[in-house]
């Protein structure tokens, strides 16, 4: 980017997050508000940020009750920042920090602000519970009401059922099922054998435990509510446990998805600080990596193909303005929403007719080194707190790329409602 005949570059100083837990298990008792706060001023913390003013704060959840409708400004407040620092809340279901990064990212490259905070949160255990419809029905025509009969008789269509409560929607509004029924479509559609699920799976437990018990996550993850790692992790897992799990979104022979492949219901939050090469310089801040490419897909799931698959476009189509092979990079952080979705990802970069016919590219992507793929643990192991997986992902690809002090790391993430979200990210070198 080009602001006032300068290049401008955004750097990612670094992030900090909580461990992530199952839901309705260490965090139960936490809002969405305490656990991102929590992140914050880890990251306020680890950079002396407090009582400091920066120019932008952009958060998002996923699943959040009415009352944290200014949710990114409530945490500000609380972060240890100085208060004239602004909020925004934003959302894009499992890409949401992602595209908070984006955005912090676009406007320091713009030269609109110097320095910001991307982060996201969710708690499915403090998922909001509403009163139906009709309920709702009720209680606003009798706050209507303009005489004492008139607020009275709504009451009188009052019924049991009315007391029956609605929980947060799992299903797409569009085709009526869930996340996992619709990715069970698509491993079929792309012949993704329960074995190979679970060997991703197995090795995404391995890689995350090895990296805690290396430090990796030492500096990175900050305890909370006395839990130190993410609580999903099996260490005692294997692939004769993963395959005596029974399928789960199709309990027919033919399914293949179980709770061991597919990542688990979690509570957390992540956080990470963006910063323009001046700032970082100004406040003896280093900058670990750049921010350098971003791309954003969707499709039509609704009749014609599976609703994970957008990252598979939104990759691509990044390379091509990137001038970048798919085998251009040193690590590859894919959300493993599913393990199979993954694989299916991978899978449809090396088929030659879905290159052609849907990517536009005279030949496949070809595959990529697993061994550079999710080298910390994935999230079938970690956990996937919708908003902030994306924050987890960005913190844990700068540390990767300034411990290897060179290097290229690829960011894919699949998202609700058939869209994906990408994202390039370069070492930056000792200044």
């Amino acid at each position: 980017m080009l602001h006032d005949g300068r290049s401008i570059r955004v750097g990612v100083v670094g992030g900090m997050r909580i461990p992530f837990c199952r839901a309705h298990s260490v965090y139960r008792k936490c809002s969405n508000q305490e656990l991102m706060v929590a992140a914050l001023e880890a990251l306020v913390t680890k950079y002396d940020l407090r009582g400091q003013t920066l120019g932008d704060v952009a958060l998002g959840a996923v699943i959040k009750h009415s009352r944290d409708w200014n949710l990114a400004r409530e945490c500000v407040i609380d972060s240890g920042l100085s208060l004239r620092t602004p909020g925004v809340d934003m959302q894009r279901a499992c890409g949401t920090s992602v595209e908070a990064a984006v955005n912090i990212a676009n406007k320091i490259a713009l030269g609109q602000i110097e320095a910001g905070i991307a982060g996201g949160v969710d708690s499915v255990s403090d998922a909001p519970i509403v009163y139906s419809d009709p309920f709702r029905s009720i209680l606003l025509d009798s706050y209507r009401g303009r005489s004492f009969l008139a607020r009275v008789s709504p009451w009188f269509r009052l019924r049991p059922g009315h007391f029956k409560p609605e929980y947060p929607g799992v299903t797409e509004p569009r085709t009526g099922l869930s996340m996992g029924e619709s990715m069970e479509i698509t491993a079929k559609n792309w012949d993704v054998l329960r074995e190979h699920q679970d060997q991703l799976a197995l090795a995404s437990h391995i890689k995350a435990a090895a990296a805690y018990d290396e430090g990796f996550y030492d500096d990175i993850v900050v305890p909370f509510q006395d839990c130190e790692e993410d609580n999903n992790i099996r260490r005692d897992t294997s692939l004769e446990k993963l395959a005596s799990l029974k399928p789960v979104f199709d309990r027919s022979q033919d399914g293949t998805m179980t709770a061991g492949n597919s990542t688990p219901l979690t509570d957390g939050a992540a956080a990470v600080l963006l910063a323009s090469e001046e700032w970082a310089d100004l406040k003896n801040l280093p900058l670990v990596a750049y921010l350098t490419h971003c791309k954003f897909a969707a499709v039509n799931f609704v009749n014609d193909e599976g609703l994970l698959m957008a990252p598979a476009y939104a990759v691509s189509e990044m390379l091509r303005e990137a001038h970048l092979s798919l085998q251009d990079f040193d690590f590859y952080e894919i959300h493993e929403a599913f393990a199979a979705q993954t694989i299916a990802t991978l899978k449809a970069w090396q088929s030659e007719k879905f290159c052609r016919e849907r990517l536009g590219r005279n030949q496949p992507m070809g595959p990529i080194d697993l061994n550079k793929l999710n080298v910390k643990g994935g999230s079938v192991a970690i956990g996937h707190p919708f908003a902030a997986t994306g924050a987890r992902i960005i913190g844990t690809m700068a540390k990767l790329l300034h411990q290897k002090g060179s290097g290229r790391g690829l960011i894919s993430v699949c998202t609700a409602g058939g869209m994906g979200v990408s994202a390039i990210m370069e070492a930056a070198p000792a200044r």
